[in-house]
């Protein structure tokens, strides 16, 4: 049975002014407090402060949760999209990076009203027995991701410096020093690292696409393939639901309702739709930047790989091209003879190392906020780092120690496969508590976002269901070794 004391609103009006009903959320030291020695740590200014000066104070949060819509997982299916169809999933990169943005505002809200996170907020307000089956299903999800993430920094470093795969798999383990030095710092630290990675990321993909003289993108072409949705080819479905099903990841959601609890917010109503609108703003730049970086990689592989069959590389090897193409490592070998410069193929593995990097940062952030919310433990940071990363590892040598590199895109399609069963287990939750009277008050989800937020997330569980058994079937493939 639910606890009538841990509901907002219970005993009172649903109208209740924002001080109480934060009260009543339970955001108390007894209750935990999200990422505790990051909670309340960068000051905002009085609402009625200006714009920019208020924008500086929010901005972040969101730049952390996008790295998770640029990770690796991401790759495979943008480079696989462009160079078998051209530009005609772009419009399907914009509506899952547009829906990903509902989400996330969505979540940013949940965060700022209730001053509880995604996680604390499934504890306290569902039934005693789903708390342990909640987290367990988010720490398998957040493995998946990680597994993602081992494998495109490995593959990076791999591609850059020649380590074999197995030993920079091996390597990556030892990043749990990377986010163990930046916490020592706060958070402004931390969002400005991966501000960084993102940055390199941006600039990488504007030199592949705009500075690199062999690579001319046709605007017309592309705008007409983003109004003009379309599954004109056979196979172009089942590439859409892998780039929708790789875009929304669920750690997202509970971290981002964790990470805007990090400003210094007040408790009266202008500073709670202050918060509500910057962190909104905040979201949509963030998640815009990332539906660019995405967009990118399709375009380069558009650009470069359709209507080709093979490239011989330097050295006489033939690679082929096909669906079954592992598109990261093809787009390293090739894009030097194909753009007849070096530079590309070593642009292209930094942005990788840097999407890896970033994305090892969330997750490592996002494992602390579900561990602590749904089961109120706390370790240290650099044991939870440890203990992740570990368990992504494990799988990743195990096979690759088996099979050889050329199980690298088995393994992300793994992942993906157990993010995507994860994903409603973190969706329909946000939205009930969040279009509740009873737990939002007069900040819940109006009917834009109702209409969009359920929307998004019904068309993804849908995608999700249809592209399942093929899905379970390769996942199946992968770990029985066929």
């Amino acid at each position: 049975m639910e606890k009538p004391e841990q509901h907002v609103g219970d005993s009172q009006p649903a109208e209740l002014n924002s001080v109480t009903q934060r009260e009543a959320a339970g955001v108390s030291a007894s209750a935990g407090l999200s990422l505790e020695g990051m909670h309340g740590s960068v000051p905002v200014p009085h609402s009625q402060a200006g714009f920019w000066q208020q924008w500086r104070a929010f901005v972040g949060p969101a730049i952390l949760v996008s790295v998770g819509y640029m990770d690796p997982g991401n790759w495979g299916t943008d480079l696989a999209g462009g160079a078998q169809f051209k530009y005609g999933l772009l419009w399907v990169v914009g509506l899952a990076s547009l829906m990903a943005i509902f989400m996330q505002v969505i979540a940013a809200r949940l965060g700022v009203v209730t001053g509880k996170d995604l996680a604390q907020c499934c504890r306290d307000w569902y039934p005693h027995w789903t708390r342990v089956p909640n987290w367990l299903f988010c720490e398998l999800a957040i493995g998946a991701c990680d597994l993602a993430e081992v494998l495109g920094s490995a593959v990076a470093l791999n591609l850059l410096f020649g380590i074999p795969l197995l030993w920079a798999v091996i390597i990556t383990g030892f990043d749990v020093l990377l986010l163990l030095g930046l916490q020592r710092f706060g958070m402004r630290t931390i969002e400005a690292v991966v501000l960084l990675l993102v940055a390199t990321m941006g600039a990488c993909y504007f030199i592949e696409i705009f500075v690199l003289p062999q690579t001319h993108p046709s605007f017309d072409e592309m705008a007409r393939a983003m109004i003009r949705p379309e599954f004109a080819q056979s196979g172009m479905l089942v590439i859409a639901i892998g780039i929708i099903g790789a875009t929304v990841m669920p750690h997202n959601l509970y971290l981002h309702s964790a990470l805007v609890q990090s400003r210094k917010l007040q408790k009266d109503d202008p500073s709670i739709r202050s918060g509500i609108l910057f962190n909104t703003i905040d979201a949509s730049v963030a998640l815009s930047v990332a539906f660019l970086v995405n967009a990118a990689i399709l375009v380069l592989a558009a650009l470069v790989f359709y209507g080709k069959v093979s490239v011989t590389v330097p050295g006489g090897e033939v690679i082929r091209f096909s669906p079954e193409s592992d598109w990261i490592r093809v787009a390293y070998l090739t894009l030097a003879p194909l753009l007849g410069t070096t530079l590309a193929s070593t642009v292209f593995a930094v942005a990788l190392l840097a999407s890896g990097q970033s994305s090892t940062i969330t997750g490592t952030l996002a494992g602390q906020v579900v561990m602590e919310g749904f089961m109120h433990w706390r370790i240290r940071p650099w044991l939870r780092r440890l203990i992740t990363r570990t368990l992504a590892i494990i799988p990743a040598v195990l096979i690759i120690g088996v099979r050889g590199s050329s199980s690298v895109t088995d393994l992300l399609v793994l992942s993906q496969v157990i993010l995507a069963l994860q994903l409603p287990f973190a969706m329909f939750p946000l939205l009930q508590f969040t279009s509740s009277r009873r737990r939002m008050g007069k900040w819940r989800n109006g009917w834009f976002l109702m209409l969009t937020g359920w929307g998004s997330a019904l068309l993804i569980t849908a995608m999700d269901i249809y592209g399942l058994p093929e899905a379970l079937k390769s996942a199946w493939a992968v770990i029985v070794g066929h």
